[in-house]
């Protein structure tokens, strides 16, 4: 019998990386290191979550879905190799991160990449964060690459100034970087293809400039894609719940919700779905009832024919449902 999943954050260093994690979400981060992510459902090799509550303590999402696929999965679409579709992560980057762009479905395997859409909550913002998303209006091809080559090709990108509770959905072929001073919920595609275009001209943890994908960028760009903006639905609902759809994709849906202390709202029957607690606190009710606070990630399987999230306090959570 399979019931709602919290896994072992897995952290990963990045220079761009800082402390807000365990700051915001009472996280034990690793003593003396820069943590820039932190990921929460994973099934990439070598970076398996393991499952932290229940009967299943101590076993991967790996082994979970070679044991009970279609439990988990129902009729949403595994990743390639069977794997597990989606990755959450949370990042906190304290400076910003490179010019970046992921492969379209239909490029990636022929360079060797796995495509990745992907969308950003931003959980936290410093006063001034911005994101950087697309092109700004006009900018042509030509005129990118002449300013890659002489080091101004940021001037070209769409800058977004964002605050808590906004979001940005970046399919892939979409150039993007997130901006210094931000604490991010990303929701993807489960892939690690990423092509640098551009890093600010910094040097890494090794002092030296970090690998650039020129070719593979520029190959890879929606040179069409001219200043994307936020998501700007509105929320529906009343005082003690209310939700609004951030993402409608044919990869996975996301859904905001607000609610107070006590509020009850049904999950979905029969789908894999993800609840992100972004602040507050929840349980999810089923035969196995899990606490769910915030920071945290839990994976309700498919299986689960009755699902109910109860409020345990005024708060706010992302309900991801995977096609």
């Amino acid at each position: 019998m399979l019931y709602p999943f919290i896994f072992q954050p897995i952290f990963k260093e990045r220079i761009w990386g800082g402390r807000e994690i365990e700051t915001l979400f009472g996280k034990k981060l690793p003593p003396g290191q820069s943590i820039g992510e932190s990921w929460e459902v994973s099934d990439r090799p070598g970076d398996e979550s393991v499952v932290q509550n229940g009967e299943y303590a101590g076993k991967t999402l790996r082994w979970l879905m070679e044991k009970f696929p279609r439990d988990i999965l129902g009729d949403a679409k595994a990743a390639a190799g069977n794997h597990f579709p989606i990755l959450c992560k949370i990042l906190d980057a304290r400076e910003k991160l490179s010019l970046q762009v992921h492969p379209p479905a239909h490029k990636a395997a022929a360079m060797g990449g796995e495509p990745k859409t992907e969308m950003w909550f931003i959980a936290g913002a410093a006063p001034g964060a911005e994101l950087y998303a697309g092109l700004k209006n006009g900018v042509t091809r030509a005129q990118f690459e002449k300013k890659l080559s002489d080091g101004t090709v940021a001037d070209c990108f769409h800058r977004i100034p964002v605050k808590p509770g906004d979001t940005m959905f970046l399919p892939s072929g979409r150039v993007h970087a997130i901006g210094s001073g931000l604490v991010i919920f990303e929701i993807q595609q489960n892939s690690d293809t990423t092509y640098r275009l551009f890093d600010w001209n910094r040097v890494g943890t090794d002092g030296k400039p970090r690998e650039l994908h020129i070719a593979q960028s520029l190959a890879n760009m929606d040179f069409n894609d001219f200043e994307p903006k936020l998501v700007d639905k509105i929320f529906s609902g009343d005082d003690r719940f209310k939700s609004r759809p951030l993402v409608r994709d044919a990869l996975f849906d996301v859904d905001q919700m607000e609610t107070k202390a006590g509020a009850a709202n049904s999950l979905k029957p029969r789908k894999l779905q993800i609840v992100a607690v972004v602040s507050g606190q929840i349980k999810i009710q089923c035969a196995t009832p899990v606490s769910v606070r915030a920071g945290q990630f839990c994976l309700v399987p498919a299986c689960l024919e009755r699902t109910e999230v109860v409020a345990e306090s005024d708060g706010m959570w992302l309900r991801v449902e995977a096609h």
